[in-house]
């Protein structure tokens, strides 16, 4: 009697440990993250090495339109004083050599005087060279008043042109000039006129107000090629460099891609933003791009050989981007990544994967599915 009941703790004893190693066993295939499945969908999973290939990473920098800055001029008088007349508005097309604004100067007043007494004193100087020419042949005056004479043509003949010099400095032109000395009238009246074409896009002057030289009273700027220009994070700058391809979406023209290319690369970084100046150069012929428009640049960076997965393996879960990684025989594990946009169909490993792997590339969506069908029953 005592032998059968030793007999039947034996047996309940082995049964125990027979069901304690049976659950050990079991533990791997309750992991979530493990999938096993069947061979209909098995046998519909396509499967793929990961692997790199040259990746032109795109950055996409903010930035905005600006003026061509070799296609501006800042005008401002050549003299001081008082606006008299503006003759033209803020956004006025303008053509070179146009009249802007006259301003009335009294110092202009004084130069046309000096300039004609100097050309007076030339006159008679000139005069008296003549006829101190003449006497001294007829050995009326001796050499020496002859030279006096001459060398007192000389001085106002330097004196005459430093006069009409001073005048152009102040804007009077040569044709100005010589009406000036031929007539006589002195006009205190001096045109402000645009240097360039293109059209006004700053106005500082009102009337009655007095200017100096140093003052700008107008800028014009030729609108029909402008400046798109960003500013590149420091991190990113030995990405990019000049003549490289790049595309500027504008908002306001409904995010429609410009094409163009780095004509500047800056040479310092900015201490407060910690970026690079960059800019290329855009067409506007028809006069669609506005300065100071918000814009921005997406430069495609030099191709570099980048860990790559295909998009159509990514599955999201708990909104992260996860892959399935082949562990053999049929078992598949669900492995959280990091990874960048899509580009032509691949994305960019940033972290999760070292190379190597074999991926589900084709039927990842419904693996998922399946893992999460068995890890509900599971629960």
């Amino acid at each position: 009697m005592k032998k059968g009941i030793l007999m039947m703790l034996t047996a309940a004893l082995l049964a125990g440990c027979n069901q304690d190693d049976s659950k050990t066993s079991a533990a791997p295939a309750g992991d979530p993250a493990i999938v096993a499945p069947g061979q209909e969908l098995l046998a519909q999973l396509k499967l793929a090495d990961v692997s790199t290939r040259p990746v032109a990473e795109t950055l996409r920098v903010a930035g905005n339109i600006g003026f061509d800055e070799q296609r501006l001029a800042r005008i401002g008088a050549t003299i001081t004083g008082r606006v008299v007349q503006i003759d033209t508005i803020l956004g006025q097309s303008v053509r070179k050599g146009e009249v802007l604004a006259r301003l009335n100067s009294s110092e202009l007043s004084e130069q046309q005087l000096a300039y004609l007494k100097a050309r007076a004193q030339l006159e008679l100087n000139k005069r008296n060279a003549e006829r101190a020419r003449a006497l001294f042949e007829a050995d009326v005056i001796g050499a020496a008043e002859l030279q006096r004479r001459e060398s007192e043509h000389q001085i106002s003949v330097a004196e005459t042109r430093a006069a009409s010099d001073q005048l152009q400095l102040l804007g009077v032109s040569r044709a100005a000039i010589e009406r000036l000395g031929r007539q006589g009238e002195v006009d205190s009246v001096t045109p402000v006129v645009a240097t360039m074409n293109g059209v006004v896009v700053e106005r500082k002057l009102a009337q009655g107000q007095v200017v100096q030289p140093a003052d700008a009273l107008f800028t014009i700027a030729d609108l029909s090629r402008v400046w798109a220009i960003a500013q590149v994070p420091e991190q990113q700058v030995a990405l990019v460099k000049a003549g490289q391809a790049v595309s500027i979406e504008v908002p306001a023209l409904g995010n429609e891609k410009l094409v163009g290319k780095l004509i500047f690369v800056g040479q310092t970084i900015d201490p407060e933003t910690r970026t690079v100046l960059v800019r290329t150069e855009l067409d506007n012929a028809d006069g669609r791009l506005k300065p100071a428009m918000l814009a921005s640049m997406l430069i495609e960076a030099k191709p570099v050989e980048r860990l790559v997965v295909p998009a159509s393996a990514v599955v999201r879960e708990n909104d992260e981007d996860h892959v399935f990684v082949a562990e053999g025989d049929g078992v598949f594990r669900l492995v959280k990544v990091k990874l960048g946009p899509e580009q032509g169909g691949q994305r960019v490993v940033q972290s999760g994967l070292k190379g190597g792997e074999k991926l589900v590339v084709e039927g990842a969506f419904h693996l998922n599915n399946e893992r999460n069908r068995k890890e509900m029953e599971g629960a």
